[in-house]
């Protein structure tokens, strides 16, 4: 139990030693000191209650996915049997009162045709439910109603994706250790430690980013489109920057276009003519294939480019664009293009995203919080230090060192693994350090009532460590999992002190047990005592 050969103290030594030396970066930033660049610089980060930032609520309208749901099964359903062999042919499809219904050219086919549809339709999860229900009426028309089960689980994936994307953008502003959780259906926390543009952030998350590109129908009369009507199935845009642009409303064809979900990049950059900020966009194999091909088929045809339901530019289709690469142009800053490119990259988010709450937390009430911790922190150490060397001697000097690098252990770990720093977590490092020394109570009681027995100086050391380490595991094992079960069940205050306790947990055995074994055992080769003051 106190045999230490010389591999395992160099280890030892190594992992302490390590850990230590990640934690300097963070301390110096603390003290105000500046860190050599040439150096690696693992840092914590702090949270939003301590280094300040912006907090965004934000809502997303679960009307638009039933929408947009909508519009998606129409286009489907059109290509579906465009795509049957033989061809079905039907007449114009309505979505409209919430359902996408059609009619059959020939009644006779009404079978294929459901049997065709029948595919465009999915389980609801786990519900034993579809997530469209399909009906036959008057023996020659289709009606296809979204059930409720599926417009919650297409809900639940639309807000999915959305804080995924949300979470790209942020990670593309440079930010570190932003907070991005679900609330409830249909909202969206984020909060970004640092920041200190919030408007900047809110553009950022605010544009949707729906890139997608249609056929202009050019036989619209532009008295008709001022009247707000267009051809059968058409739709009115307009143009993102009506007084460079023209205000005047444009026809485009609803269906059949192609959207910016098959982008495989986007950067921005300055057109060779006029050095005009533009982005150039790179579809994948799919998206390049379907360009090529509207490309193709529309030669000398205008085509719009519509960002978030506004045209940016409509250019003319001069020839087929075959090499799956294209440049939007427009009224861009060398900014706003860096913006456009860094959200087509992130993928468009699938819902729009209203800011419904916004706080900004200034540095100041987290460096009160950061000197008020502090003085706990040294309070409650100095306390203990002195407790333990009045009441243990040598054993409580052991006990001291192990504290000291538990601490610095706990800081190095964290700066290693980017965690975040919160008021919680602060809460969770004052309570790790003063629970930290209870496993050298245990070991040095125990090797006093073994002492007491009338064991001699080595007997008693080694059962007493041997002895007091299950009790010290056993209460440590059972800590890990409480705060194993905060940090899965938990929100991010909760998650913050449970990182802090499982690292400090950790890293507490490793000090209070084996290091202080290790110091006890060569003091015991080198000085052999006859005795010991416990």
């Amino acid at each position: 139990m106190l045999d230490f050969p010389r591999w395992k103290q160099v280890w030892f030594w190594a992992i302490t030693l390590i850990a230590c030396f990640a934690a300097l970066p963070s301390l110096s930033s603390f003290a105000g000191a500046a860190w050599p660049s040439a150096l690696p610089d693992p840092r914590i980060n702090l949270g939003l209650d301590l280094a300040g930032g912006s907090h965004i609520l934000l809502e997303a309208n679960p009307e638009q996915v039933k929408r947009q749901r909508l519009e998606s099964m129409e286009e489907d359903v059109r290509n579906r049997l465009k795509q049957a062999e033989p061809q079905i042919r039907i007449g114009d499809i309505s979505s409209k009162d919430g359902t996408v219904s059609f009619i059959l050219d020939d009644p006779t086919r009404i079978d294929a045709a459901r049997e065709q549809v029948q595919t465009l339709t999915n389980g609801a999860q786990l519900t034993g439910q579809r997530d469209w229900d399909l009906q036959v009426m008057d023996g020659n028309r289709i009606v296809l109603t979204p059930t409720r089960a599926g417009i919650d689980q297409a809900v639940v994936q639309a807000m999915e994706t959305a804080t995924e994307v949300v979470r790209k953008r942020i990670d593309a502003l440079g930010t570190r250790e932003p907070t991005i959780i679900r609330q409830g259906s249909n909202r969206i926390v984020v909060q970004v430690p640092g920041l200190s543009d919030p408007a900047a952030l809110k553009n950022q998350l605010g544009q949707t980013a729906k890139l997608e590109f249609k056929l202009v129908d050019t036989t619209a009369l532009p008295s008709d489109l001022a009247q707000g009507i267009v051809p059968p199935g058409d739709e009115i845009v307009y143009y993102a920057n009506p007084s460079k642009d023209g205000a005047a409303p444009m026809a485009v064809k609803r269906l059949g276009g192609i959207k910016g979900d098959q982008l495989a990049d986007a950067k921005p950059g300055n057109d060779d003519r006029d050095n005009q900020p533009i982005v150039t966009i790179t579809f994948d194999q799919q998206g390049g294939a379907k360009f090529a091909k509207l490309t193709s088929e529309n030669v000398n045809k205008p085509f719009a480019i519509i960002l978030d339901g506004k045209v940016i530019s409509a250019p003319n289709i001069n020839e087929p664009i075959i090499g799956g690469t294209a440049r939007i142009s427009g009224s861009f800053t060398a900014d706003s293009a860096n913006q456009l490119a860094i959200n087509l990259r992130s993928g468009a988010l699938p819902v729009d995203l209203k800011v419904v709450e916004e706080r900004s937390v200034g540095p100041d009430l987290g460096a009160d919080s950061i000197r008020k911790g502090m003085i706990a922190f040294g309070v409650g150490t100095g306390a203990l230090m002195l407790f333990m060397l009045m009441t243990y001697g040598r054993f409580g000097v052991y006990t001291c060192l192990a504290l000291i690098i538990n601490t610095v252990m706990i800081l190095g770990i964290m700066a290693g693994l980017n965690t975040t720093l919160t008021l919680p977590g602060i809460a969770g490092f004052v309570l790790t350090i003063g629970a930290a020394v209870d496993a050298n109570v245990l070991i040095n009681e125990r090797i006093r009532e073994e002492r007491a027995r009338g064991r001699r100086v080595h007997q008693a050391v080694e059962m007493g460590y041997k002895e007091a380490s299950r009790a010290i595991f056993d209460a440590n094992i059972t800590n890990i999992i409480a705060a194993t079960l905060m940090f899965f069940f938990g929100s991010g205050p909760v998650k913050g002190f449970a990182v802090v306790l499982v690292i400090g947990i950790a890293t507490s055995v490793f000090t209070a047990v084996t290091l202080t074994r290790m110091w006890v055992s060569g003091w015991l080769r080198r000085a052999r005592p006859s005795d010991i003051v416990l």
